[in-house]
């Protein structure tokens, strides 16, 4: 395929240079430092910085106009122009301004698909990074620095107008979460529906009163241990002594109510513990089976996106006689008791089919009593309230993800409502939900559609279609070759040249060269 009028083929490696120092930001405590976690994926934007004097290791001193690439997991596309003056991590590769190629070009470049996709491609592993050498031979077809200036200016014209859009349904997106937020607030506030009592007064009827409902539940839960413990006794062929056995039975305690929100009428505070069947119970993590066979076990991104689907399923080499009690049943609901600080604790009900799956250690299964709308308890599990329980009960050391145990999820306190309360609130809470899910889903796919159109317009613009080609323009060659001519006597490091050397002998005799090419172009015989 022909290159557009006056582009010429080159690589990373022919129109870069490297030639920033390392620094000890004690040197530069007033210079700003950006670190990878600085630097927002695929935008190219940069988020945020911090002061140099707070870091210890060397950092690599960057001026306005470099190019900052990041090479640390190159699939997040982590590409900065510096518009300021300070020090980088050393997992930024460092291509400074001399003035030949326009850096914004160059920034947006490494930013365009291709490029991610041959970076991403050269090396594997969870933190995968690649070097300056690896990437240098990338092939680039290099436009005449006018045009490379016009496209820099078209390119951020289309990107100002798609970044208002994405702005706009960020804020939907933002939106649409502080509605789901307040929806599960007012839902175990008792102000979604109105409430049991409130029905009965103007029925002229009597209801039974969550307080009613909490007896006839511990009740169950006592009898079913009772039952268990005969169970093994008989098992074991011990004779029961009177009922001295049962006294062996611990009662959970509900959490103070005192300190918690006043509630509707009918309402009471109760805590997980008391809403049990049976016992908490963590999962078994085993190794991935590597022949597709094994036993399904769920992962833990079933969890954190609601999604029990195949594709959130893996073989595992677990021992089927140690998970006999870990099998999935409709009901189930699951715990994240570690990921990060904003996902640990996060929960999620399982509705489908029995035997469907087992789980693994870093979920805890919960198992309320019958008596209850088991999808009220998931939603009061999934609200703001219990969500900021379980991050401020979170431990860990640094560097590792948070924990919550079983104790915390059993202290969990609980708005209990009367049971029809409970499947009423329940169906207006799926009712809008739903709608938020359909509105939410929308808005990913248009922010999936502006990712798309970004890559489209930097296609378009490195294939020469974006701007338009002026023959007055100075061709890419004449410009590779004035880069060329500032290497002499560097060698092929792709560091820039020394500047105290640039107006030797031979550097004055590839200058000439340059001219006599420039001056053939300009006349149509090159």
């Amino acid at each position: 395929m022909s290159l557009p009028r006056g582009w010429v083929q080159t690589s990373v490696k022919e129109i870069t240079f490297r030639d920033r120092p390392r620094e000890m930001p004690s040197d530069y405590p007033h210079l700003p430092f950006v670190g990878m976690e600085n630097v927002e994926a695929h935008s190219m934007r940069l988020l945020s910085t911090v002061p140099a004097a707070t870091m210890k290791s060397s950092g690599v001193h960057f001026k306005p106009g470099d190019v900052l690439y990041g090479r640390l997991r190159p699939y997040l596309n982590k590409v900065l122009k510096a518009v300021i003056e300070g020090l980088c991590s050393a997992e930024f590769i460092v291509f400074s301004d001399y003035g030949y190629i326009n850096p914004s070009w160059l920034a947006y470049r490494l930013n365009s698909s291709d490029f991610v996709s041959f970076a991403a491609h050269l090396n594997e592993g969870d933190r995968p990074r690649v070097d300056h050498q690896q990437i240098s031979p990338f092939l680039i077809d290099l436009p005449p620095r006018p045009e490379q200036d016009r496209i820099v200016a078209e390119i951020e014209k289309q990107f100002t107008r798609l970044d208002d859009a994405v702005s706009a349904l960020k804020r939907v997106q933002a939106n649409l979460k502080r509605y789901r937020a307040a929806v599960l607030k007012t839902a175990y506030e008792g102000r979604l529906v109105p409430t049991e009592a409130e029905l009965a007064r103007k029925e002229c009827r009597v209801y039974e009163p969550a307080s009613k409902l909490l007896k006839r539940i511990l009740a169950e839960r006592r009898a079913k241990w009772e039952a268990d413990q005969l169970q093994k006794m008989i098992a074991a062929r011990k004779q029961p002594k009177a009922n001295e056995w049962k006294i062996g039975y611990v009662e959970k305690m509900g959490p103070d109510a005192s300190i918690l929100p006043k509630l509707p009428t009918g309402w009471e505070w109760v805590s997980l513990g008391q809403l049990l069947r049976e016992p908490l119970r963590n999962g078994h993590s085993a190794k991935e089976s590597l022949t597709g066979d094994g036993v399904r076990t769920l992962t833990l991104t079933a969890i954190t996106t609601g999604d029990f689907s195949e594709p959130n399923i893996k073989m595992t080499n677990a021992a089927r006689n140690k998970v006999r009690d870990l099998w999935l049943e409709s009901g189930d609901i699951f715990v994240e008791r570690s990921n990060t600080p904003e996902l640990v604790g996060i929960s999620r009900l399982f509705t489908g089919p029995s035997s469907f799956a087992i789980f693994p250690d870093l979920l805890i299964r919960v198992r309320v009593s019958v008596l209850l709308d088991t999808k009220f308890v998931a939603t009061v599990l999934l609200s703001d309230r219990t969500r900021n329980y379980f991050r401020r009960s979170a431990q860990g050391i640094s560097g590792s993800m948070p924990k919550i145990d079983q104790t915390t999820i059993e202290r969990t306190a609980i708005p209990l409502p009367p049971r029809d309360e409970q499947t009423r609130i329940t169906e207006a809470v799926q009712r809008q939900i739903s709608q938020i899910d359909a509105a939410q889903k929308t808005v990913e796919i248009r922010l999936r559609t502006a990712q798309r159109l970004r890559q489209a317009i930097l296609q378009t613009a490195f294939s020469g279609k974006l701007v338009p080609q002026f023959s007055h323009d100075e061709p890419a060659c004449v410009l590779l070759e004035r880069i060329r001519a500032e290497r002499i006597g560097q060698g092929t490091n792709g560091k820039a040249p020394n500047v105290t050397n640039i107006a030797s002998p031979a550097n004055n005799q590839r200058r000439r060269r340059v001219k006599k090419l420039a001056q053939r172009v300009s006349a149509g015989k090159a």
